[in-house]
């Protein structure tokens, strides 16, 4: 019975999502509702000495990051840095690949630290555009703009400033630069092999006489490319924000000790803070920050008209994600304290290799919440230790943990409820049953490559 509450509460959290209810709302309901099932005097202490105690851990950590990510890409879009990037990508690629262009400027945005939401709204248009002028039915746009956002810049290459990158340092005391190799390696193959797909799907659809297709809806208006400004300065903060988050990964280390004792009175009561679990977030929090300093510097004739309310939603949408990552975060903490969770430790226990462990824990629970942070935040906040003293055992370093946790939560997290993918389809005005197949596609692309990363260290021992 205690396993069936456990199996109840998710299914009832993935219910919800998928049916777009505020998680933040139901799940501290969906916790509770299994303490309740469990053991009714345990509500109260649970809610507020666990779930809102991890919930708060959460945002104290990761909030940051959130709001400077969104501010970050605000800037980026209101500077017409944004729009200026899209344009010289394609004009080097080229028109006529239409598919590779808008896969290259979506990774190259990503991986510059702007937020795969704000990608999907600054891609779109140009999107839109390209694939009519070459007949390239419209409904392979979702497919493509996933491929360029949502899989190896977000967790896979390393250095990456997204958040599935930033969370795993917290619990394996890594940096976002964990793993280098193995990243690299599993984000070529995942935009080989994705790249390659797609190609088929656009060979299949013009051997069919199938092109752009008319009636859609939302299409975007004309796209004015005049008074951009250069593309050189407005790749320059996305350069800066990876360099600085490497840079100051370094410096960090070298700076400060292990554990830091601060007073700012003297003979006061000290601050004592543990610098190996959140140097990675105070690297990628100091290039963020430098980033947005440049854009508004060197943007602010574009910016200053519309920084109010643009900051003001950046604000909000931080807020929004945040908080919905935060009580999944609390919701996995109550979970695994409850006695139906033995069962589930015990049966991924029976999966003796730790990355294969790690790797469906974090998959399928991002799977089932429909969020690739979320997931992982259950997984690791039930079962990190777990799976520390599995790889320790076995001599796999922490870095590889990581990467193969971070990648892992970025594959079976695009299912129809994910957000991220409802997003992606409003924007372009297609449905599900048009376009879904092909995100589905690119999202078992990228399950099968970190099983593909897992082979590839256990064949050479590269890290």
């Amino acid at each position: 019975m205690s396993f069936l509450i456990c199996l109840a509460a998710l299914g009832f959290l993935m219910f919800v999502a998928y049916r777009g209810y505020s998680v933040i709302l139901f799940a501290p309901i969906a916790a509770m509702g299994a303490v309740l099932l469990t053991d009714p005097a345990a509500v109260p202490p649970i809610f507020t000495g666990l779930f809102m105690e991890r919930m708060v851990v959460f945002v104290k950590l990761y909030f940051p990051v959130f709001l400077l990510g969104a501010v970050f890409g605000k800037v980026i879009e209101l500077s017409g840095f944004s729009r200026s990037i899209v344009t010289a990508v394609i004009g080097l690629i080229g028109r006529e690949r239409a598919m590779v262009s808008i896969v290259a400027v979506c990774c190259l945005l990503t991986y510059g630290g702007v937020s795969l939401f704000v990608v999907v709204f600054a891609v779109y248009p140009f999107a839109a555009e390209m694939f009519r002028q070459s007949d390239i039915p419209k409904r392979l746009i979702p497919g493509t703009i996933a491929l360029g956002a949502f899989t190896a810049t977000m967790d896979s290459f390393p250095g990456t400033p997204q958040i599935q990158n930033i969370i795993p340092t917290t619990f394996f005391k890594t940096t976002t630069w964990a793993a280098p190799i193995l990243g690299t390696f599993g984000g070529l193959f995942i935009l080989a092999v994705g790249l390659l797909y797609l190609e088929w799907r656009r060979r299949v659809a013009l051997k069919a006489g199938e092109g752009y297709g008319t009636g859609h809806i939302n299409e975007p208006e004309p796209i004015s490319t005049d008074k951009l400004p250069n593309p050189v300065l407005a790749m320059t903060p996305l350069v800066l924000v990876l360099v600085m988050n490497f840079i100051f990964t370094d410096l960090i280390k070298r700076f400060y000790p292990a554990t830091v004792e601060v007073s700012l009175i003297p003979g006061g009561s000290k601050v004592i803070q543990q610098t190996s679990s959140v140097a990675a977030i105070w690297a990628v929090e100091g290039a963020l920050i430098l980033g947005i300093v440049f854009v508004v510097i060197f943007g602010w004739k574009a910016i200053a008209s519309r920084f109010a309310a643009g900051s003001q939603q950046a604000v909000a949408g931080s807020l929004l994600a945040s908080l919905n990552t935060a009580s999944e975060y609390g919701f996995g903490a109550v979970i695994a304290a409850l006695p139906g969770f033995i069962f589930i430790r015990d049966a991924l226990t029976a999966i003796p290799n730790p990355l294969v462990n790690i790797a469906i824990s974090v998959t399928v629970l991002a799977g089932i919440t429909g969020s690739a942070s979320g997931g992982m935040s259950i997984a690791l906040a039930a079962m990190a230790d777990q799976f520390v003293a599995m790889a320790n055992a076995a001599h796999i370093p922490l870095e590889v943990l990581h990467r193969v946790a971070s990648m892992a939560s970025g594959g079976m997290d695009t299912l129809p409820h994910n957000g991220a993918v409802i997003t992606l389809l409003n924007v372009t005005g297609l449905t599900h049953r048009q376009s879904y197949k092909d995100i589905f596609a690119i999202t078992v692309i990228k399950t099968t490559s970190v099983f593909v990363v897992i082979g590839l260290y256990y064949l050479t021992g590269l890290v």
